[in-house]
């Protein structure tokens, strides 16, 4: 699909019906993939305000694409399959973080050639036709693109580098910060330009793949796909300086480590294509 093959539609319909209604329930059993606590630091940016940035920063990415005629009708199969896989990820999301409850899930497809995907804080998905396409995505492949996404914001990594960066960037102290957020509340307000374009550290990345594993392999996706993944966007951005979403750092050492990870989640794999 590209942007001119995309009928345009109401807007408002289009991001209503881009809503995934699902109540979440716990996952059963304990997580299978070690990734540690969520960061003490993230709590040093307001989730709610971080959270209402994304959305606003989502509305207006949306209503940019709809201008254009690159935002896919609810009937678009590449649309519908991503919200099918939805509907079997999110589910799992919650045992990650207790927040994920209240979020009003969406799904929504932009025709453009960039190899992209990216989930906001509140669970705000969005695909480019340009990853599904030019990588030739199996089901079982967006899953795991999907999957890692959702754990980047379920790990809250963009309200934890947010943080770093402005204890950094203004020469703030954590107890003035604690105390009373100041010019980082302030910050809260404006994230969401900076949400698109946010660089994440190695440790979150390794951490969205072993998530985003485990969400998918217990949504009855192949968690072998994760290999077959990485070595498709090594194949078409190439080896060097491999990066996904010039955001996402990749190479042989992060196949190496789903690779070690996969039996893990196998088992759970199983579980959920036998339950059907």
């Amino acid at each position: 699909m590209t942007r001119s093959s995309v009928p345009r539609r109401g807007f408002v319909a289009v991001l209503a019906s881009g809503a995934v209604g699902l109540a979440l329930t716990p996952t059963v059993g304990r997580a299978q993939v070690d990734v540690g606590p969520l960061s003490s630091l993230r709590t040093l940016v307001p989730a709610d305000q971080l959270e209402a940035a994304a959305a606003q920063q989502y509305r207006s990415l949306l209503a940019q694409a709809h201008a254009k005629g690159a935002l896919a009708p609810d009937d678009h199969p590449q649309l519908r399959r991503l919200r099918a896989i939805a509907q079997r990820l999110i589910p799992h999301a919650l045992p990650w973080n207790a927040r994920a409850q209240r979020w009003q899930w969406e799904v929504n497809l932009i025709g453009s050639r960039q190899i992209n995907a990216f989930c906001m804080p509140g669970g705000k998905i969005a695909f480019f036709t340009g990853i599904l396409d030019q990588l030739a995505l199996t089901e079982d492949e967006a899953a795991m693109v999907m999957g890692h996404e959702m754990a980047h914001a379920l790990r809250e990594h963009a309200r934890e580098r947010i943080a770093k960066t402005q204890a950094t960037g203004l020469g703030l102290s954590l107890g003035a910060q604690l105390l009373g957020l100041g010019d980082l509340g302030r910050l809260a307000a404006d994230l969401g330009t900076q949400l698109l374009s946010l660089k994440f550290s190695r440790e979150d990345e390794t951490e969205a793949d072993l998530v985003g594993l485990e969400l998918a392999a217990r949504g009855a996706y192949d968690p072998h796909a994760s290999v077959t993944l990485w070595r498709k966007m090594a194949a078409v951005t190439g080896n060097n300086g491999l990066e996904f979403l010039s955001t996402h750092p990749s190479g042989p050492n992060r196949i190496r480590d789903l690779q070690t990870n996969i039996p893990k989640v196998e088992g759970l794999y199983e579980q959920a294509r036998r339950a059907g």
